[in-house]
């Protein structure tokens, strides 16, 4: 089972290397931290010494100081301070994410859906956005403004944009596979009507060339590796060279190859139990079978 912390390695080795970067350069200057700092107007050293050692992060306006003092071209500030901003990017807290509102974050990763084509989505314990009908993306975004006290209500505008991402599962150059825990089916998070409608709207999802949806039923056998397939959190994976994670907390976009691949690992450890096809539509149907009526 992998770890979910708020921090990454991805985001550390990122902030780590920017760090290294900066005292590289500050040694090729022939300066010390000392006088970096004298010559920058910073009090003491020790903030030259948090940010070489990635403890704080650094601003754009202290990288343009630190740059200028030392000597460097403005290219290679322009490359450092690109670098810097992708490094910010990797962790972003809810309050950061939807600080112009819900519609404004779901239009911040359009891009990432209309560029991919391959993506891979792991879920326990919603229905995966491109999956989502009207009232349960409705339902969904209603909670995560009262769950992350966004004060801008602009719910309609955030699911208008979210349906017409949708547009992006009939692309013929892109492929969408989804891996659903059963659970994920049971979990009666709307009302029964809504729910259903869901149900039955991945059915009829199941049905177009460019996607796949897999479910591990709640019986699957879990140990055929002999030391347990064990549920994992949410993921999706962009081609092979990105992957987010939605926390309790934040957004969390994982870029490092090494830890990208232990999403891979993980993603086909959990697909080997996954089933397809008539197998995946009965489990749909049980579920729907199951719901009390309104």
């Amino acid at each position: 089972m992998s770890s979910s912390p708020s921090s990454s390695s991805s985001a550390q080795a990122a902030r780590q290397h920017l760090a290294d970067q900066l005292r590289e350069i500050r040694e090729d200057a022939d300066l010390t931290g000392r006088k970096l700092a004298e010559l920058a107007g910073w009090h003491g050293v020790s903030k030259v010494s948090k940010i070489e050692h990635a403890a704080r992060p650094i601003s754009p306006e202290d990288l343009r100081t630190w740059c200028r003092i030392c000597g460097v071209s403005p290219g290679r500030t322009e490359e450092l301070l690109a670098e810097l901003r992708a490094a910010a990017g990797m962790w972003v807290s809810y309050q950061q994410l939807n600080r112009r509102g819900l519609k404004g974050a779901q239009e911040s990763v359009r891009e990432r859906y209309e560029r991919v084509r391959l993506m891979r989505v792991y879920s326990n314990k919603v229905i995966p956005g491109l999956l989502q009908t009207e009232g349960y993306t409705t339902a969904a975004l209603e909670a995560v403004r009262h769950e992350q006290t966004v004060e801008v209500n602009d719910i309609t505008g955030a699911v208008t944009e979210r349906m017409e991402r949708r547009r992006v599962l009939h692309r013929a150059d892109a492929r969408f596979v989804f891996l659903l825990e059963e659970s994920v089916l049971w979990y009666r998070t709307t009302r029964p009507g809504v729910h259903a409608e869901q149900l039955r709207h991945l059915l009829s999802v199941m049905l177009m060339p460019s996607v796949l949806i897999a479910i591990i039923p709640r019986t699957a056998d879990r140990t055929i590796t002999g030391w347990g397939v064990w549920p994992e959190e949410s993921f999706t994976m962009t081609d092979f060279a990105q992957t987010n994670v939605e926390l309790v907390s934040g957004y969390l976009t994982i870029t490092q190859p090494e830890e990208v691949a232990m999403y891979v690992s993980a993603w086909e450890r959990l697909f080997s139990i996954g089933t397809i096809g008539e197998s995946a539509k009965a489990l749909i149907l049980q579920a729907i079978e199951a719901l009390p009526s309104e």
